[in-house]
């Protein structure tokens, strides 16, 4: 499903410079082509500043429908038209490739990132994660590594990005679940318990274009 005449979309701007990708910016789209939308220039969510785009940048989007649905898609720039307002002429996603994640619930991917832990009585461990989500993760130890269920956590998450572009997510986190493998390792599930919006919004980030990369393969 597409966005319509009138929607906003939420965009962020791949960069090789880790802070200019944190920026959202919104813009609405004035009109729609066969092969593109036609947006109002984006303005910064924070700053309040509009954006100049340029021919060729890469765009992450997302615009929401009327069930908090989030419709996430990739794009790119192609040029601009001047009409009572100048617009800026993106193109068009494949409608299979828009990616949805639900209010309630969050894209979970497969993927092996750096996760620094530490429990509350001061353990520190480096381990690598078996999947992600914006709600929470999984990752594997050995037997060296004792850990509980209901057992609580300090986390860092390494996160790296298409771009190149990398980033830490901190947040606290619960273990719920613990399965023990024959070859002596554990997969320990934890859910996220104390995470602001904007670290939470890096793995959704994440989550989303790992998802991308799996449907264009």
């Amino acid at each position: 499903m597409y966005p319509k005449i009138n929607d906003h979309l939420y965009i962020r701007i791949a960069s090789s410079d880790a802070s200019e990708e944190e920026i959202e910016y919104r813009s609405r789209i004035a009109e729609m082509e066969e092969e593109s939308f036609l947006i109002e220039i984006p303005l910064g969510e924070n700053t309040g500043r509009l954006k100049k785009l340029h021919i060729g940048d890469e765009l992450s989007v997302y615009f929401l429908t009327g069930e908090g649905i989030k419709n996430y898609f990739y794009t790119h720039v192609l040029g601009f038209k001047d009409d009572v307002i100048r617009m800026v002429r993106i193109r068009k996603p494949d409608e299979d490739s828009i990616v949805k994640v639900q209010r309630r619930s969050f894209l979970r991917v497969s993927g092996e990132l750096e996760l620094a832990c530490k429990t509350q009585g001061g353990e520190r461990f480096l381990v690598r994660t078996e999947d992600v989500s914006g709600g929470g993760l999984s990752f594997w130890t050995d037997g060296k590594i004792k850990l509980n269920v209901g057992e609580q956590l300090q986390c860092w998450l390494l996160i790296p990005y298409r771009s190149g572009a990398g980033e830490h997510a901190g947040f606290g986190a619960e273990i719920v679940r613990m399965k023990e493998l024959e070859n002596g390792r554990n997969l320990a599930m934890v859910k996220f318990t104390n995470i602001s919006d904007g670290e939470r919004q890096k793995i959704i980030r994440y989550c989303f274009e790992r998802q991308f990369d799996f449907r264009n393969r």
